[in-house]
């Protein structure tokens, strides 16, 4: 979303002229083949090395640092390979930098409208920027986006807002994860943040709410705990993520706990993935290289139905 908001180093952006340019032939495959596409917009606030950075600190709300060997920060090796790299001391933002963020945000919505984007998901969860300023332990600032939960909420209602301006809310998706271990937001109270989070995101009549149970991936789900703070307060589309098979999802849906489910490693595995569950599979099993970035291995080199 901008040269300062990345913690893998060369993932796509949607910044400049030329990565809009980039955008537009993607955007043109996913529609020729009868798809919708949303970018993700994504700032990653502390999760961030100076390395990847060009030699800047990333960014904060208050410059907590004691706990560095738990972010999640890639690099791309000498080797072509992918591999987790040290996240470095982040600093607090300034107001003023908080204020640039949030006309970043709007100006990327605005690029992947031009790109061709069908709508955009503003990235909130995963111990990321917006994130970070949710959490009384990451969030210790001494002005207006601290404190209470509306506070706390304050950088990414200022988001939506700016999303928004330009880009229709019903082209809008947010990704939410209260109950994430990832990247070490410590929540002390996730179910509240849950509820305060649906509360605020219903009022702008936003297309869905996407929710990311990441602690799934290590097998502690949050899912049904997840589902119960969120639905009384958000009337609009939830879509479920976060280690959930095919045969779940079907299940998930049926009983209407969700309107829909998104699938990420099972997708990244299969190219045609809905003609495997349409069919009841075979599934390619995931492999772990390629996943953060790198070139064809484990982005492009897994075969198709046809060649299975």
């Amino acid at each position: 979303m901008s040269e300062n908001s990345c913690a893998f180093e060369f993932a796509p952006g949607i910044y400049t002229p030329a990565q809009v340019e980039g955008w537009k032939p993607i955007a043109e495959g996913v529609h020729g083949a009868g798809g919708k596409i949303f970018v993700q917009l994504w700032h990653c606030g502390r999760v961030g090395s100076d390395a990847i950075l060009n030699g800047q600190q990333p960014l904060s709300p208050s410059g907590v640092n004691d706990d560095l060997d738990l972010l999640q920060v890639w690099g791309l090796m000498a080797n072509g390979r992918y591999a987790r790299i040290s996240a470095t001391p982040s600093r607090e933002m300034t107001k003023a930098e908080i204020t640039a963020t949030i006309e970043e945000y709007g100006r990327a919505a605005a690029n992947a409208v031009k790109a061709g984007a069908d709508g955009v998901e503003v990235h909130a969860a995963n111990g990321y920027l917006p994130h970070q300023f949710m959490t009384p332990s990451l969030n210790k600032r001494t002005d207006g986006y601290r404190g209470s939960a509306d506070n706390r909420l304050r950088l990414l209602r200022e988001i939506i807002e700016a999303v928004c301006a330009n880009v229709p809310p019903e082209r809008v998706g947010v990704r939410i994860s209260p109950y994430a271990a990832y990247n070490n937001p410590r929540d002390p109270d996730p179910d509240d943040t849950a509820s305060n989070l649906a509360r605020m995101l219903d009022r702008f009549g936003i297309a869905y709410l996407h929710l990311a149970d990441t602690n799934a991936w290590a097998g502690r789900p949050d899912l049904p705990r997840f589902i119960n703070a969120v639905r009384p307060h958000f009337h609009r589309p939830l879509i479920a993520n976060g280690g959930i098979t095919p045969l779940a999802a079907a299940e998930l849906v049926g009983i209407e706990s969700v309107h829909m489910v998104a699938f990420g490693r099972p997708f990244l595995a299969n190219p045609d993935l809905p003609e495997r569950i349409r069919i009841g599979g075979p599934y390619n099993e995931v492999r772990s290289v390629g996943w953060y970035g790198g070139f064809e291995e484990g982005y492009t080199d897994y075969p198709r139905l046809k060649s299975a």
